[in-house]
């Protein structure tokens, strides 16, 4: 008799313990943890010689030769609908742990594949918010070096003007130059600052002829949001700071220095993650910072022997504020004016 009950107890044990798993929530395939190295691939709308494309992928290009991740990429998607189609074979062939790239002018894309494929990590820089289970988003929040950078090109001008070319007047690319422009009168309250928009994310040859065109109008410093912009500098003779990474290379006596965004530490953040198993989706802003790492100002190698030594200790005083909280760069996404 205590056989045959400890048989039936042992079976009504059984039985429940199998409902409550077919009860339990499934777990989501990205919460798996990798034993193996982790599968990347890079998805870019732009060249990679465009800057900001060419930062995550300089940062995944290090973790692969660091030994953490096997990359692959794709360049110069373009907008016009092969970003879905690619990231769908992507998904489907390639089978990456993570897939990163830029959503830009590709939000709605980026999103409908992210939500058909759950066990893959995507990380896009986006203006836009995460969205679950899988979608992370980054942008660069290089604002702060982009004040210093305006500081510096406050005390350098000569005329009295200068001139900043961006992309599109979007609140990415707003901040940006509305952080530099503060910078500047921070040190030059009277200074003109001007502002033109290409209204491309790539078009060498269109910077350069706005900024060839601010320079008409009198301006002796310049702010390359955009690549082309230095070219004109360079044959122009004038100062000119770079943007997203340290461009000094491009022309090395009249590169004072650059707003650096570094998303090694977002890209060694997702790795871990994702190796975990613990991968959500999330807003990887603060990655993207100075207290972070992810921002910062680029070295002024040759030129610093030519600028003034107060404004550069005045500018490297700010910077250390920054680091240590004291000293609050505001965040506006309002288009600045035309004139400033």
């Amino acid at each position: 008799m205590k056989f045959n009950r400890f048989v039936s107890l042992l079976v009504l044990v059984l039985f429940v313990a199998s409902l409550l798993a077919a009860c339990a929530p499934a777990a989501t395939p990205t919460a798996a943890p990798k034993s193996e190295k982790l599968k990347v691939f890079g998805a870019f709308a732009t060249p990679i010689e465009e800057p900001w494309d060419g930062v995550i992928h300089a940062a995944l290009i290090k973790a692969r030769e660091e030994g953490k991740i096997d990359y692959e990429y794709t360049e110069n998607i373009g907008y016009s609908g092969d970003m879905e189609r690619i990231l769908r074979e992507v998904a489907e062939q390639k089978k990456p742990d993570i897939i990163f790239g830029d959503a830009f002018g590709n939000e709605e894309a980026v999103r409908r594949v992210a939500k058909d494929f759950p066990q893959i990590a995507f990380v896009f820089g986006s203006g836009l918010g995460p969205s679950d289970p899988n979608l992370s988003v980054f942008d660069n929040w290089i604002h702060e070096p982009a004040y210093l950078c305006g500081m510096l090109a406050g005390g350098l001008t000569k005329t009295g003007t200068i001139g900043v070319v961006g992309g599109y007047p979007v609140p990415e690319v707003n901040r940006l130059v509305n952080a530099f422009i503060r910078g500047a009168k921070e040190v030059n309250p009277n200074v003109k600052v001007l502002v033109t928009f290409i209204n491309s994310w790539f078009d060498p040859a269109a910077a350069k002829e706005a900024a060839l065109a601010q320079i008409d109008a009198g301006a002796d410093v310049l702010y390359a949001e955009r690549f082309g912009v230095i070219e004109a500098a360079k044959e122009k003779g004038l100062w000119v700071f770079g943007n997203m990474s340290d461009q000094n290379e491009l022309a090395p006596d009249l590169v004072v220095s650059s707003p650096v965004w570094n998303m090694t530490p977002t890209v060694e953040y997702v790795l871990s993650q994702v190796k975990a198993g613990v991968y959500t989706a999330q807003d990887l802003k603060d990655f993207s910072m100075v207290a972070k790492g992810g921002a910062s100002l680029a070295p002024f190698h040759n030129t610093e022997s030519k600028l003034p030594p107060d404004l550069v200790a005045k500018v490297r005083e700010r910077e250390q504020q920054i680091k240590e909280g004291l000293f609050r760069v505001d965040i506006d996404e309002n288009q600045p004016q035309a004139v400033n």
